[in-house]
């Protein structure tokens, strides 16, 4: 029992669309009993004509910042207070919401079971090692190549990249068809499975098994739904370190490509985490940026690149690598950089003769224990660069990397050198100045 100096604790109630009969016991007396019951309109519907007609409706409909404050006005007059939600309410649904604003021992919760597990029912998929994800939101409008963490579907998007069986809670604009149209658009083709559960556990539900993204794009579905996505898991590949050949470039000897060793360096150099934002300045053939949104599958790159013809090869290789949590732009630096969020790495492999301004500005930018690093070729760009990071007071320094390919020579085998390269690495311990003082 709860000590009187304990919050009174509001009953949170999970109920699907069969409403009272799919209560238990206990869920229909804490109703009954119940002086305020707040819930959505489609739920107060399906309870009150087993209330008395004496019980205090409150419908949350586009009100759910005022529920605590209805809760708490109820309970100062010794009034009981029930909150239904929509199947389990652990899942994507209230109980976070409202535990957060009123505390762990002002909620009691007794959930229903979630529309995933019964749409898994009706689908008989095991659903041990299901990932959820939600677009039930406003318009996020069609999905488009280059999408970023911004866009409504980015986070469903992101989940079905990583796991081979993703359930979706849709909403009526961030449909099924949308969300089809959005895996063909992302390059996964007929692969995925769509099984799409619509008005679950009401007379008229209907199942839709295993359709292909082409037959599901185009269809209208039953409101609501939720969508299991299943795909192949993934052929085991590498995180990083692809042979050069592996990217569409220019012709070999004249491409902008950073070498596999020296894109091995870099990368370890930038020490990303799993949800870092990323910056590749002077894209090339995107290999840098690429693998690094592989090494970094919960966060974002957003890369930049003057040069048409690279541009157009890196997007192709972004294609061909099914990278979704990459964006690329055609430009030269620093312009666009004031519209993307303020980074935790940087990589520079080309700068236009830009390099002491971009340093200065990508310094001021870097988030706190950010690193920036910086492949060059040249003497006069190595001296350049650390100027300017002597200037803003930056922790830096230089590796010369320099590598050797074996290549075969009658029945034997040379070395044959590449050119070396300086890769600067900076870190960001503390505040840079934008410009020098």
């Amino acid at each position: 029992m709860l000590s009187p100096d304990l919050p009174m604790a509001c009953t949170l109630i999970g109920i699907l669309d069969d409403g009272w009969a799919g209560l238990s016991d206990h869920a229909c007396r804490c109703l009954g009993a119940a002086d305020l019951v707040i819930g959505a309109g489609r739920t107060l519907a399906l309870v009150r004509p087993h209330l008395p007609a004496d019980r205090t409706l409150k419908d949350m409909d586009g009100q759910l910042g005022r529920v605590p404050e209805w809760i708490q006005s109820a309970h100062a007059v010794g009034q009981s207070v029930v909150v239904l939600a929509t199947g389990d309410p652990l899942c994507h649904g209230i109980a976070s919401f409202l535990i957060g604003r009123l505390g762990v021992a002002a909620v009691d919760i007794l959930p229903a079971p979630s529309t995933v597990q019964v749409a898994c029912a009706r689908f008989h998929k095991p659903w041990q090692k299901l990932r959820i994800a939600s677009c039930h939101s406003t318009d996020a409008g069609e999905w488009f190549v280059g999408a970023g963490p911004g866009h409504g579907l980015y986070p469903v998007m992101r989940t079905i990249a990583l796991h081979p069986l993703v359930a979706v809670f849709t909403g009526p604009e961030n449909s099924p068809a949308r969300l089809a149209r959005a895996l063909i658009a992302a390059g996964h083709g007929d692969e995925p499975k769509l099984s799409v559960a619509c008005r679950l556990l009401l007379a008229d539900e209907q199942v839709f098994p295993d359709l292909t993204a082409a037959e599901a794009a185009s269809r209208e579905f039953p409101e609501p739904n939720v969508v299991l996505v299943e795909r192949p898991a993934d052929a085991r590949q590498a995180t990083f370190g692809f042979d050069d050949l592996e990217y569409q470039q220019r012709a070999p000897d004249k491409g902008l490509i950073t070498k596999q060793e020296v894109r091995a360096v870099s990368l370890a150099r930038l020490r990303l985490t799993a949800d870092a934002m990323v910056w590749d300045i002077g894209a090339g053939s995107g290999s840098v940026g690429l693998e690094a949104a592989r090494l970094a599958p919960l966060g974002h790159v957003w890369a930049i690149e003057k040069n048409p013809g690279d541009a157009a090869n890196a997007r192709a290789n972004a294609a061909r690598f099914r990278i979704g949590n990459y964006t690329l732009v055609e430009g030269k630096a620093p312009a666009q950089l004031d519209t993307w969020p303020d980074p935790d790495a940087v990589f520079i492999g080309g700068s236009g003769g830009e390099l002491g301004d971009l340093i200065r500005l990508i310094m001021a930018r870097l988030q706190p224990q950010g690193r920036l690093v910086i492949n060059l070729v040249t003497l006069e760009n190595l001296a350049t660069a650390t100027t300017a990071l002597v200037a803003v007071g930056a922790t830096w320094d230089v590796v010369q990397l320099q590598a050797s390919r074996s290549q075969p020579i009658l029945d034997m085998h040379r070395l044959v050198a590449q050119n070396p390269v300086w890769i600067i690495t900076a870190n960001k311990e503390k505040e840079c100045p934008l410009t020098e003082n």
